[in-house]
């Protein structure tokens, strides 16, 4: 190809393999555009005038990515269905071009395989991936309330099974290249330093045959066993996604109508139903979520540069303490010293980081000497040895000021004058730790969720006088920890907790207004959060709860004051999870409801309510106070309050967010339902000023 500009170039080797690389200009990572049809379409035209052609080797020109997936950006250009379907066929035209090449096609896979770069290599005759951690194969279109639009639910399920397909379509799921090679994924997987050689050699070998008759490969052809496996699977999804995610459903019957009616009839489908989804609200709100994620990884939270980083502290070796050093170590490379008061807390931190590595170990992720290796990159003691060589101590102690006071003492006395000290308080006002420092430029707010390997939320706090290179410096910090950061102000409760508090205590309300725990817990669910809100509450601690409310009434006022249930659980030694009980019994290997809890609160429980009008009670009390915190500056933007309440506290994703959800129902329908519910349960349900404002002039959230 003699276009400088193309993504897609073709060169030919003496031996009768042509190579065709594809490099999208001037981008680190290959994504494949509308754009490109035609150089494909060239490309491919080109191929099939070529006699002497044995083979074609589909490589990537890029270091360390194969093909990323679409670019998903011009699936927000299209104003209908239509020209979404419209963009699916092209896909789907182009590989079946692909496939139809007379010779050996085979992709050289090595790194990133993802969605329509996973479709591309499905329409390839052969697959040969390098067995670099880089590297992984998937379709993840399901997490943006889509389908694989190009072949993959038709090509995919002929290739490896019904269960295995659905398995890896409807969670989105990314496969190593060992699991891959396992399930037939890839053909080979190979070092890297030879994949380009035995992708070539494969070439070189006659065309393989595809099979794509559906009963030589779905369970011998047994329709009862074939049914068996679609309903376990639509079971499940339901079970997993209780109707609130269209895609899941699509995939379904997508697949099923292609192993029943033929490929092309199954293509014909899941364009139709991938343009139909493009246009559905929740694909909308979770490619919201995409886009927000991806700028924020630009974003370095101040205007300064970070500083640099080679070493990390932790004080405290409990469950925040164990998370946080193992985030540091093994997901960001950095050595870290544990400093614990006595030697069972470090214990118990090394105990934790084993147990997790071990688990990766268990399953062939690392090796046992890999496992080594992370470990001995954390070390501990008692005293402050090896302080004098950290950049940045990160505090997981208790919620208790002086003790904070003194750690912040301690470690300006103990580090370099430059260290920063990030503190892990999750209600404590910064700018009230700070006091105490000599050097407060330094001290910053570092709020992880628990537990902290498997949640994606950092909120960093800066008080009035952060450095803006502390703050650029921390949030370098929890990028590499694999983190999502967002900066908030520093108010009691800060962001996540602050909108947290009177969602969990209006369900508290809910509760000893007799509606039963599980139909409360259910009616949250259904709504598409996580988990319910009195699960919540055991799996947080109540102990943790009954900390955090006074601090938040004392800031914030009389609107944070819950319901008195803390102490009388309390005194009951409920604490949640933690203790065995709480609301549920947690002794037995399903947990179930503790039916003495209803004698202890004085509450008989009866189903009075429908499960929308608790789901609407309990969120708009979250709702409203997340407007507040965009009124005060609590949060940088209406993007960074979705993006908290999502990964945070698993606000629902396909609704896009609180500010989202928002502007979804119209600001003066949400005054509306505020005001509702203030006349029939109390003030607390006062639409705050920036909501009566928006409603009044019509406006939204997002542009």
């Amino acid at each position: 190809m003699t276009e400088h500009a193309s993504a897609f170039s073709l060169s030919y080797a003496d031996n009768g393999v042509a190579w065709l690389k594809v490099d999208v200009p001037e981008e680190k990572m290959n994504t494949l555009q509308s754009a490109f049809v035609e150089q494909v379409s060239e490309v491919l035209a080109e191929l099939k005038t070529k006699t002497d052609v044995k083979g074609l080797v589909v490589y990537s020109g890029k270091p360390d990515n194969f093909i990323a997936g679409a670019d998903i950006r011009m699936l927000d250009a299209c104003t209908t269905a239509e020209e979404a379907e419209q963009l699916a066929t092209q896909g789907q035209e182009l590989f079946d071009a692909l496939e139809s090449l007379p010779f050996h096609v085979v992709a050289a896979i090595h790194g990133p395989c993802l969605g329509g770069g996973l479709e591309l290599a499905l329409a390839c005759h052969s697959r040969v991936c390098s067995d670099d951690d880089k590297t992984r194969l998937g379709l993840p279109e399901v997490l943006l309330g889509l389908l694989p639009g190009s072949g993959g639910t038709q090509r995919l399920p002929r290739l490896i099974g019904v269960a295995n397909a659905l398995d890896m379509i409807l969670t989105g799921k990314q496969l190593r290249a060992k699991k891959a090679k396992k399930l037939g994924v890839v053909d080979e997987s190979v070092p890297l330093s030879i994949l380009l050689d035995i992708a070539e050699k494969q070439a070189l070998k006659p065309k393989p045959k595809r099979k794509h008759t559906f009963q030589e490969w779905a369970l011998g052809g047994n329709a009862l066993g074939r049914s068996l496996v679609f309903d376990q699977a639509a079971k499940k999804t339901r079970q997993k996604t209780r109707g609130n995610y269209p895609a899941a459903d699509a995939i379904l019957e997508v697949i099923k109508y292609g192993l029943q009616s033929g490929l092309d009839k199954g293509l014909r489908l899941e364009a139709k139903r991938f343009g139909e989804l493009v246009m559905s609200p929740e694909s909308a709100a979770l490619r919201s979520i995409f886009f927000a994620t991806t700028a924020m990884k630009k974003e370095t939270g101040s205007e300064a540069e970070p500083g640099t980083i080679s070493r990390v502290g932790v004080l405290g070796g409990g469950l925040m303490g164990g998370g946080i050093s193992h985030v540091t170590a093994v997901k960001a490379g950095y050595p870290v010293r544990i400093k614990d008061i006595a030697n069972d807390g470090l214990l118990n931190a090394m105990a934790y980081n084993y147990k997790l590595l071990d688990k990766k170990r268990k399953r062939r992720i690392i090796s046992k000497a890999d496992l080594q290796k992370q470990m001995l990159s954390i070390t501990g003691g008692t005293d402050h040895t090896g302080f004098n060589q950290v950049d940045v101590v990160v505090e997981a102690v208790f919620e208790d000021l002086n003790l904070k006071h003194q750690m912040v003492r301690e470690i300006e006395q103990h580090a370099k004058p430059e260290t920063i000290f990030a503190t892990n308080t999750s209600s404590l006002p910064i700018h009230q730790i700070a006091e105490a420092a000599e050097r407060p430029a330094q001290v910053v707010g570092l709020h992880y969720f628990s537990p902290v390997e498997k949640m994606p939320l950092v909120e960093v706090i800066p008080h009035a006088g952060t450095s803006p290179e502390t703050v650029a410096t921390v949030v370098a910090l929890a990028k590499k920890q694999g983190k999502t950061p967002i900066v908030v102000g520093d108010k009691a409760g800060f962001y996540v907790n602050r909108i947290l508090a009177p969602y969990m205590n209006e369900a508290a309300n809910v509760l000893l207004g007799g509606e039963p725990i599980e139909h409360l817990d259910t009616a949250l669910l259904d709504f598409g959060f996580p988990v319910g809100p009195i699960t919540l509450l055991d799996e947080v601690g109540v102990d943790i709860g009954a900390k955090i409310m006074p601090i938040l009434v004392n800031e914030l006022g009389d609107r944070f004051q819950g319901p008195d249930v803390f102490e009388t659980l309390l005194n009951d030694g409920r604490k949640g999870r933690k203790s065995g009980k709480g609301f549920y019994l947690y002794n037995s290997k399903k947990k179930s409801v503790d039916k003495s809890v209803y004698k202890l609160l004085n509450v008989q429980p009866e189903k009075k309510a429908d499960a929308k009008t608790i789901a609407m009670r309990c969120t708009l009390m979250m709702l409203n106070e997340a407007a507040r915190c965009l009124d005060e500056g609590v949060i940088r933007s209406p993007r960074d309050g979705d993006i908290g309440a999502i990964f945070g506290i698993g606000f629902p994703p396909f609704l896009g967010g609180p500010f989202r959800y928002m502007d979804q129902l119209g600001a003066a329908r949400v005054v509306e339902l505020l005001n509702e519910y203030t006349n029939k349960y109390g003030q607390r349900f006062k639409p705050c000023d920036k909501l009566v404002a928006m409603a009044s002039e019509n406006q939204r959230f997002y542009d």
